[in-house]
């Protein structure tokens, strides 16, 4: 008898086409935490995506699970400690969206130094405002601050070196080689990374150190008229900060695209220095064709033949 395979979020047709001549497939894409509890019963293998909540109520739910698989770096979602104690494997693929994230946080730094919100805006409402234009500045003319140069940081790194930004970045989990191979210059402590940046990316993973770790004491460091951009957890920056401080014009634009929740609760203000998207960063064609791939060669591994 095959063993069962669940995919239980939103992953590209090929890995169920890839593992169906070795599994039984089920995919039934679920959001919450109750709605997977009553589909994981029988699972051997969970697939799931960062929006699923692999509780430790979930894992004990499932008595024969054996892997959990995800599309993803972070695994924050999943109760690693309780993955252990029953023995299941966690497999994740870091670095596997690295250059999707990256492309999208060039785009939003590009979009927000230009300011084309306003100028789509603007033109959408008959408008032609092309006085001011040549107040705009290219890349070059700004000091890219990244904080955490794993695969998405290093990536975000070199492709703004292309254009021939200033690049600086706070990791103190990376030696010095890292940091030239990677193609950022050193900062060694997280105040001089934003004291020195007129653009601020984040690129760290959610743990006790960093949950939080962006507040309105650290966005009050940052040179007045810096741009904050986002594509790490929601929790670790405090968006009612970052808000606030784009309302009150020390942030002169704002790009996000994750949250906490997600998806977020109230509405965003009608402002066109703010770009916010639905958690897109990692998701391309080429991206989920690839993590599909990908993840049925962990699982394949991981899981021995019948």
């Amino acid at each position: 008898m095959k063993k069962k395979l669940l995919i239980a979020a939103d992953i590209d047709p090929r890995l169920a086409a890839l593992a169906g001549h070795r599994f039984e497939v089920t995919v039934n894409p679920v959001r919450t935490e109750d709605e997977l509890m009553a589909i994981v019963g029988e699972a051997h293998v969970l697939v799931t995506r960062a929006y699923s909540k692999v509780s430790r109520r979930v894992i004990e739910s499932a008595g024969q699970l054996q892997v959990i698989a995800q599309g993803t770096s972070g695994t924050d979602n999943i109760d690693e400690a309780a993955a252990r104690e029953r023995g299941v494997r966690i497999i994740s693929l870091p670095g596997e969206n690295a250059n999707a994230v990256a492309e999208l946080m060039i785009g939003f730094m590009l979009s927000l130094t230009r300011t084309v919100p306003f100028y789509t805006r603007e033109v959408v409402a008959g408008k032609w405002p092309r006085d001011d234009c040549s107040t705009r500045h290219e890349l070059r003319h700004f000091r890219l601050g990244i904080l955490g140069l794993g695969q998405v940081g290093m990536r975000v790194a070199r492709l703004a070196r292309a254009f021939t930004m200033s690049v600086s970045a706070f990791d103190p989990y990376l030696s010095d080689d890292d940091f030239d191979r990677r193609g950022a210059m050193r900062v060694r402590s997280l105040e001089e990374l934003l004291a020195s940046s007129d653009i601020l990316t984040l690129h760290v993973p959610l743990t006790v150190q960093t949950r939080g770790m962006i507040g309105r004491k650290e966005i009050e460091k940052l040179p007045r008229g810096s741009l904050l951009v986002s594509a790490a957890r929601g929790e670790i920056i405090d968006q009612r900060a970052a808000l606030s401080a784009l309302a009150s014009g020390r942030l002169a634009g704002l790009a996000m695209d994750v949250f906490d929740p997600e998806p977020p609760a109230g509405l965003f203000p009608d402002d066109p220095r703010l770009i916010v998207t639905p958690h897109i960063a990692g998701c391309t064609h080429e991206c989920r064709h690839g993590i599909a791939e990908k993840l049925w060669e962990k699982i394949s591994a991981a899981v021995a033949p019948d």
